[in-house]
């Protein structure tokens, strides 16, 4: 098919460019390559298209269309996109990516070599023609254009009119250039299948994801469901929750069918998956209300195993888009804790999901608890489970919890910890109970520094009042000043721990206290006990959450860093990495949890997989052939960020191509 029928196609809709989650994410070299193989009639390779019939009541326009297959594009995309995006002088719809990238091409008319527009070697230069500027122009104005271009010829050996004419007419033949198409047809082809073709077919380049394609098939359909999708992704992201579009289309298919396949959604209609996605909206709003009001979960680094989210949507919108009754709540926070604890999705989150749909849809709530004492063998939480150390600890998000939902109190004036504390200096910030420089002071690496039985939650203004100074000084000033606070943080309340030579014994004794609250607070989920806090959060309001939390609670140093990387990612348009991410082995045990990490690449599906794990006490050389890139520290993960990209990133600009074909190791494993 030639160039020009396929970008008519696409902008008659007749061929849809998949609104994959990666979007567009060539860089310049890749444009600049593709136009120049192009006007040398050099092989670029073709197209994969998938036809597939639209649900028909998604159709609109002419009825006579009514029925027509919708071609959808799954490979070739980025040429696509860049051909489009070139030769109409703007992007397709639903673009979403950097139009810097195929904006401004220039042809040398003498050299036959395409550049982006650079004013100093370009500008009052007629023999750069702006290729856009080329295509868009009528047969009278490319005339125009070479006789200029012939008559600013003072080179020593001038082309001529009519050799400068032909060679912009050899590059308007790009249009007519003909490119092969391979189609997948068929109504019984299924998801897995049409992925399993295009990666087969792609081995050396992008993967498809099943979540990619059923996304493409419903945005065919329904072309607004993917910008109604991201609208939700923002807002429960501005809510400090950061809830990814494959998981949240997920839980609509969940919602819709009962099933965790994204297969089930070809039998959804277009109607019928826009009344479950605003099902779904509200059972996750509920949800998240749930999580903030009653545990304290109020900002994305406590908010562990999101991927439970999926089967909660579904038991909350089978109950209307509600649970209002406390000890229905109860048992729902009881499993869903117990799922972050244990890693119940760390695994094979497909098989687990439906595994936990069945036995929902038999058993209920009950049902799933039974299933995880199956197959956890004891849901007891014992001391040595808060062994790790780092904020990406698994029991971290518990920690929080405990000090949130037990109302721990402030050690500086005895108050209590509550979600909605008003003033700047009130925040929550991550207390190291012995101070660092103290314990570096007496030779301590630094994952026994930052174990989590060293930590506490304070106000940012408390923790800074209490400074580096010794445990031996501040605790008992504390406990004098209110008696009880340290009980109310599980602090060990026996002096002779305080010494920092006693250091381990007091670890060990806090693990114990910790350990005891969680059961006590678990128990009381699953028996019934007092109530819970009110659940007087509200994820819809129109003031975002995190308008009166101000920073996310964490340590001063390495809560800034993992803040300045969420925010790094958004500023340059990186893809939104997960936090509190599991790296498991081939069994799906666990093997760490990283801070940051994007398990899909920074470029999904054309880079390879990169995690941030901070004050580790995991020997990153175990993970080696396991994941892709690990980082130790924040500034090797912005230079990779940098070179990755072509990014200078402290002064903001672009300072080269992206160069997608690379992975952009920095060695084994970056420290």
């Amino acid at each position: 098919m030639q160039v020009s029928a396929i970008l008519n196609n696409i902008e008659l809709e007749q061929f849809a460019l998949p609104e994959f989650q990666r979007g567009y994410v060539w860089g310049r070299e890749q444009v600049r390559n593709l136009f120049s193989s192009l006007y040398r009639q050099y092989p670029v390779g073709g197209f994969l298209v998938w036809t597939t019939q639209p649900d028909p009541d998604s159709l609109r326009g002419d009825p006579s269309q009514s029925g027509a297959a919708v071609k959808l594009l799954l490979d070739g995309q980025q040429r696509a996109t860049s051909l489009y995006g070139v030769m109409r002088g703007r992007p397709p719809k639903f673009f979403q990516g950097n139009a810097r990238a195929f904006t401004g091409l220039h042809f040398n008319i003498r050299t036959e070599t395409f550049e982006f527009y650079g004013p100093v070697k370009m500008r009052d230069d007629p023999m750069w023609i702006s290729v856009t500027d080329l295509f868009q122009a009528g047969p009278a104005d490319v005339q125009t254009l070479a006789e200029r271009a012939a008559g600013s010829d003072s080179h020593a050996q001038p082309l001529g009119g009519f050799e400068i004419l032909a060679r912009l007419m050899r590059l308007l033949s790009i249009s007519g250039a003909n490119l092969h198409i391979e189609e997948i047809a068929g109504e019984d082809r299924t998801i897995d299948e049409v992925v399993e073709i295009f990666n087969r077919l792609n081995s050396g380049g992008t993967k498809l994801s099943k979540a990619d394609l059923a996304l493409a098939r419903l945005c065919a359909d329904s072309p607004k469901v993917r910008n109604e999708l991201l609208r939700l992704v923002d807002r429960w992201a501005q809510a400090q929750f950061p809830i990814r579009l494959e998981l949240l289309l997920r839980c609509v298919t969940t919602v819709a069918t009962n099933r965790a396949s994204f297969n089930a959604l070809r039998k959804v209609s277009a109607s019928e998956f826009d009344s479950a996605l605003k099902r779904t909206a509200q059972s996750i709003d509920s949800l998240l209300n749930l999580f903030r009001g009653c545990l304290g979960i109020d900002h994305a680094r406590v908010f562990a195993a999101p991927n439970t989210l999926p089967v909660l949507a579904r038991l909350v919108a089978e109950r209307g888009g509600r649970i209002d009754d406390a000890r229905s709540q109860q048992r729902i926070l009881y499993w869903y804790m117990h799922c972050f604890m244990w890693g119940r999705y760390s695994g094979s989150t497909e098989t687990t999901t439906q595994r936990d749909l069945d036995v929902l849809e038999e058993s209920g709530v009950d049902g799933l608890i039974d299933e995880l004492n199956r197959w956890r063998g004891s849901l007891h939480v014992r001391p040595e489970d808060f062994a790790g150390s780092t904020i990406g600890a698994r029991f971290y998000p518990l920690l929080y919890i405990l000090t949130r939902a037990n109302t721990a109190r402030n050690l500086c004036d005895g108050v209590p910890l509550a979600q909605h504390m008003l003033g700047v200096g009130s925040r929550l910030e991550v207390h190291h109970i012995f101070p660092k420089r103290r314990l570096y002071d007496a030779e301590y690496d630094r994952s026994q520094v930052n174990a989590l039985a060293n930590f506490c939650f304070l106000t940012s203004e408390c923790n800074k009042r209490i400074g580096a100074r010794r445990p031996t000084s501040y605790l008992a000033h504390s406990e004098r000043k209110n008696p009880g606070v340290l009980k109310s943080q599980w602090i060990p309340e026996q002096e002779p721990l305080w010494p920092i030579d006693q250091y381990e014994d007091f670890l060990s004794a806090r693990r114990g206290l910790l350990a005891d609250a969680a059961n006590r607070f678990l128990n009381t989920l699953l028996h019934g006990g007092e109530p819970l806090p009110a659940t007087t959060a509200d994820i819809t309001a129109a003031n975002s959450l995190t308008s009166d939390l101000g920073e996310a609670p964490g340590d001063d140093e390495e809560a800034r860093d993992i803040a300045e990387i969420l925010s790094i990612a958004a500023m340059h348009q990186i893809a939104q990495p997960e936090t509190h991410h599991e790296i498991c082995d081939e069994h799906g045990e666990v093997l760490a949890i990283a801070d940051i990490a994007w398990p899909q690449g920074i470029q999904p599906g054309r880079t390879r997989p990169v995690a941030l794990l901070l004050n580790t006490d995991t020997g990153t050389d175990a993970l080696e052939g396991r994941y892709g890139i690990i980082f130790t520290s924040k500034q090797r993960l912005v230079w990779h960020l940098e070179e990755l990209l072509r990014i200078d990133i402290d002064n903001d600009q672009v300072i080269g191509d992206p160069d997608p074909a690379s992975d952009g190791s920095l060695g084994r494993t970056a420290s």
